[in-house]
């Protein structure tokens, strides 16, 4: 029953493109079966060993519940690969991160482990947003596993070597039941209510997400939220993604702006005065969707790289006379789809971190973050880390604000996407290793929507002469 409900599902709710194969032509794919599926007693192992032997196989990725007989694996340098979600299938069903649904989880956890010696090792993990339907949440899941795993062969290749990771909880393995599959479809039920109900007022300018601000002291190690004070929004300009900058004895605050019900934002300005915010306008404004306007200075010049995915590029803006009016600088990563972009002089390099989002089904900014080395805010350089994507990781990958360096610390805000909400929370992470061959970050604290009442989530950060602001999303 449960696999023919989730196939009918994955027809209404989560239809995806045909794939369109580019790298071979499987009509001339050769295909050697070894064994019967389910069936060890017809396995041969000579015939296997010969194959192996021939092909020069190092490795063998299993997409199905079945693992090899040890044997094989014992024939195989790397072993035998697979998801932790590959033990969430029959040939009839699959209920990839059902459970997490039905359980109403923060997020679905994946890992990609290898078998080798008769061990089972982890060398990849992350975890993911939750979507509203089980059979998005599922394919969402697996296209975040082909990344993951491109990047694992791509750093083996590289290092001739394995890495462990620490594993994430073990998936649930049993099948769903009857009353699973109950409470899950009341859930579906009340979710595409309010998923209609939501685009019904987006699409009559009824209602829209509202942000507002919060303005407080302290910086990047020592803020409390809970004793900010909010700059509240206003139907005709609701603000999120706020940048302090100093500049010639004023703090000006630089923030993405939309009115109720519109279909894109731009980047406005307000003098801060305190915790008073005095509007000054529209500071940048194109015919696509403008947010996150990252400003620095360099050079003596001001800079601001907003977030332009829907230009398929990245934009840094020069200013001509401050704070209204901009020029175009350099651009970046042409036809790409960055989001969230900040660029960060370290120990004398200069770093682009983004996330990126392939032009798949489920186009996504919040799970990939992505390092560059480059030369400055010209971006005639821009070399790609060896590990890109550093992040895979939809709790932790989203940039939330830009990167401050502190006593000898590296710090990135970052987006913790859980709950099925968009921008629930943010986290502070300490950068511990940033160069070409590695990269490596922990959390070093996070920051939920309880600081104030009335607040569903919280997802942007800066500071700048002891203030700092945040942002935080109300509730529906």
């Amino acid at each position: 029953m449960f696999g023919v409900l989730s196939r009918l599902e994955r027809a209404i709710l989560a239809r995806e493109p045909e794939l369109e194969t580019a790298q071979f032509d499987d009509k001339t794919l050769q295909v050697q079966g070894l064994y019967q599926a389910g069936n060890h007693e017809l396995f041969d192992a000579g015939l296997a060993q010969n194959a192996i032997t021939r092909l020069g196989l190092d490795l063998v990725i299993r997409m199905v519940p079945e693992p090899l007989p040890e044997s094989v694996v014992a024939l195989l340098p790397l072993g035998e690969w697979s998801f932790s979600y590959s033990a969430q299938q029959t040939p009839t069903a699959d209920w990839t991160g059902f459970s997490d649904i039905v359980n109403r989880q923060p997020s679905t956890a994946i890992s990609l482990n290898v078998r080798l010696a008769g061990k089972e090792i982890p060398i990849a993990a992350g975890a993911f947003n939750l979507k509203f339907s089980a059979a998005r949440n599922a394919g969402f899941v697996k296209e975040r596993a082909v990344t993951m795993l491109m990047r694992e062969l791509g750093r083996l290749h590289a290092t001739g070597a394995l890495h462990a990771v620490e594993a994430p909880p073990q998936v649930d393995t049993e099948p769903p039941s009857g009353m699973d599959i109950v409470r899950y479809s009341a859930g579906l039920a009340t979710n595409l209510l309010r998923r209609f109900t939501k685009a019904f007022k987006a699409r009559t300018g009824i209602g829209s997400t509202v942000w507002t601000l919060f303005i407080g002291d302290g910086d990047i190690t020592n803020f409390d939220p809970s004793r900010a004070v909010e700059i509240p929004s206003s139907r005709d300009e609701i603000r999120a993604d706020p940048f302090l900058f100093d500049h010639e004895g004023e703090t000006y605050l630089f923030y993405e702006a939309y009115a109720a019900g519109a279909r894109k934002a731009h980047i406005a300005v307000g003098r801060l005065e305190g915790n008073e915010l005095t509007p000054m306008g529209i500071a940048l404004e194109k015919e696509h969707h403008l947010s996150y306007p990252f400003i620095f200075r360099h050079d003596g010049q001001i800079f601001m790289m907003p977030e332009t995915n829907q230009a398929r590029r990245i934009e840094i803006w020069r200013c001509v006379e401050f704070p209204h009016k901009w020029e175009l600088y350099s651009t970046a990563l042409e036809g790409q789809s960055p989001a969230d972009s900040a660029l960060i002089e370290h120990a004398g390099e200069w770093w682009l971190f983004t996330n990126l989002s392939d032009f798949h089904a489920y186009e996504d900014h919040c799970s990939e973050l992505h390092v560059f080395k480059v030369d400055g805010p010209t971006l005639r350089e821009v070399v790609p880390h060896r590990c890109n994507p550093v992040v895979i990781d939809g709790t932790t990958a989203r940039n939330a604000g830009r990167l401050f360096s502190t006593n000898g610390k590296l710090y990135r805000p970052s987006q913790r996407n859980e709950h099925g909400i968009y921008g629930y929370g943010l986290n502070i992470m300490e950068i511990d290793r940033l160069n070409l061959d590695a990269y490596e970050e922990r959390c070093a604290r996070t920051i939920v929507p309880d600081f104030k009442p009335g607040l569903m989530g919280c997802h942007h950060f800066d500071a700048t002469g002891g203030r700092f602001v945040i942002d935080a999303r109300l509730g529906d």
